[in-house]
């Protein structure tokens, strides 16, 4: 998934640990009405047309063609899980609108609580929600083993509502610290808990079409603030309403979340087969049931029924191949290079005349929206592996035109123009793949007994090198020029498609139980 976060000035990482230890039956089963579809057959055709086929017989093979394109046309096998995946994506609204809620009013934050002037602590007030989301990641992965992701998705709303309130209420640099900190401590928890949510819920069939809401989500949200912003420009206050209504998301969140379905997966795991059935029927259809809690009994008997798994066993085989390939996916997409180029993208739009960095900014998340909305078709068309490898490739040949552009004697206007291209490509190439699949894929890939660790190593070492090119980025660009390090970008990509093509495997259309037995098949056999 993910937008890169706002690059901030060098600071120092704040070391803190979050833990929590409760157990899952706590888990309450209150009788709330349920979001659900529970439709028998999901194609959909008009009445008069299945009459007609149904009294006479097709007279030729274009007939059937027609009669089977009709059928994909109108298929809406994915609407029965789509309220649950919506609601769960609205944390992706609330991330991608905490990276852009501080672009513009940091400066009056800074005048208004009296650091000013001051670019450690400017660095610091935007990183600490990095280090908040650092400890939120870390923690993630217990918290869902324990509670499931409902409660999971409801508890985490309370940092995510106290950091918006404790930030619009802040007089202090200590007390937006603390707000910030808390939020990052959210979000931190979201950013994995998202993936594992859809990729348990969703259907096989829709599952990289659904999964791919997260990104958009993100997209949204930093539109929405960017545009809710501009008035910022004008009012040195406005940016304390800015984090109020940040606050708001957090409470449909918690409210949408009771009227969302628990992941039928980790209701097998706990013993409670019962709901698990009821919300397959509801979701996937009666045919699947009697096959998904097959495969899901299966699963459990080889793993053992203890619900908790435990950090050392992402050392033992084939867990740790798979924290490897996603601890490697989240270093290989940071550097990349996305939040240099998100960085230096305003300076690249003021050399064709567009001096308004909101507007800039409005052009890339604009971009990166119509990215992730190609992702929603082309992820269960084109496969997980095939849209990573493309993404990566059109990524290097981005950075590559932006350098031709630079070091070459090119007419000046041109030459910006070129170099304008080449950014807006590198994001929607970005939002295609690189962005949406990698968060979708590692949970696709980990077994149902390490999900949630294995994606809380994963988005920690997302965050850790998210800070790393934040730390460093300014200082290549000065040691070496933006040409050469754009160029290292381009490389890095370049062997990202590489990685991806010889560690990866194909995704689409496999349940995760079929995922998960294919790759304990081949390391017992030896196999890649």
């Amino acid at each position: 998934m993910w937008v890169a976060t706002v690059l901030h000035r060098p600071v120092v990482p704040v070391p803190l640990f979050f833990t929590s230890h409760l157990s899952p039956k706590v888990l309450l089963k209150p009788k709330t009405f349920r979001f659900g579809f529970p439709l028998p057959s999901l194609k959909l055709k008009a009445s008069a047309t299945r009459k007609q086929l149904q009294t006479q017989e097709p007279d030729n093979e274009g007939l059937r063609n027609q009669e089977k394109s009709d059928d994909q046309s109108f298929d809406l096998g994915w609407l029965p899980t789509f309220p649950h995946v919506l609601v769960a994506s609205m944390s992706n609204f609330l991330f991608g609108y905490h990276i852009g809620v501080m672009n513009g009013p940091i400066v009056s934050i800074a005048r208004e609580l009296g650091f000013e002037g001051d670019p450690i602590l400017e660095g610091i007030v935007v990183s600490i929600f990095i280090a908040g989301a650092f400890i939120g990641s870390l923690s993630c992965g217990s918290l869902v083993d324990k509670l499931g992701c409902r409660r999971t998705f409801q508890i985490d709303t309370i940092p995510l509502i106290l950091g918006a309130i404790v930030s619009a209420q802040a007089h202090s640099l200590n007390e937006i610290l603390l707000g910030r900190l808390l939020v990052g401590l959210g979000i931190g928890v979201n950013t994995v808990l998202v993936p594992i949510y859809i990729s348990e819920v969703a259907p096989t069939k829709y599952r990289g079409s659904l999964g791919t809401l997260s990104q958009i989500g993100t997209c949204l949200g930093i539109i929405f603030s960017l545009c809710l912003g501009i008035p910022a420009e004008h009012d040195p206050h406005w940016w304390r309403t800015m984090f109020y209504i940040a606050s708001m998301p957090g409470f449909l969140l918690a409210l949408g979340m009771q009227f969302t379905v628990e992941s039928p997966r980790w209701l097998c795991r706990v013993g409670d087969i019962k709901d698990a059935q009821t919300i397959i029927r509801n979701l996937w259809g009666d045919s699947e049931v009697d096959k998904a809690i097959e495969e899901f009994q299966s699963i459990i008997r080889n793993d053992g029924t203890d619900v908790n798994s435990r950090w050392m066993q992402l050392l033992e085989e084939p867990h740790s191949r798979v924290a490897f390939i996603g601890g490697a996916l989240f270093v290989l997409q940071q550097f990349a290079g996305i939040n240099g180029v998100l960085y230096f993208s305003s300076l690249t739009f003021q050399d064709v005349g567009i001096a308004s960095g909101a507007l800039a900014s409005l052009f890339v998340g604009l971009t990166n929206f119509a990215g992730a909305l190609c992702a929603s078709y082309l992820m269960d068309t084109q496969g997980r592996r095939r849209l990573l490898i493309g993404s990566y490739l059109g990524m290097a040949v981005s950075m590559f035109l932006i350098v031709f552009a630079i070091n070459y004697p090119l007419e000046e206007d041109f030459s910006h123009n070129l170099s304008i291209l080449g950014t807006l490509m590198y994001i929607f190439t970005f939002a295609i793949g690189a962005g949406p699949v990698t968060g979708l894929i590692i949970p696709e890939l980990s077994s149902s007994k390490t999900r949630g660790k294995i994606m809380s190593l994963s988005f920690s070492v997302h965050w850790v090198c998210n800070f790393l090119v934040g730390l460093l980025f300014l200082d290549l660009v000065e040691m070496f020029g933006v040409a050469s390090v754009y160029a290292g970008f381009g490389s890095v990509s370049v062997l990202s498609a590489i990685f991806a093509y010889y560690f990866l495997v194909e995704t689409k259309g496999r349940s995760l139980e079929e995922i998960e037995m294919s790759l304990n098949s081949n390391m017992r056999g030896g196999g890649r």
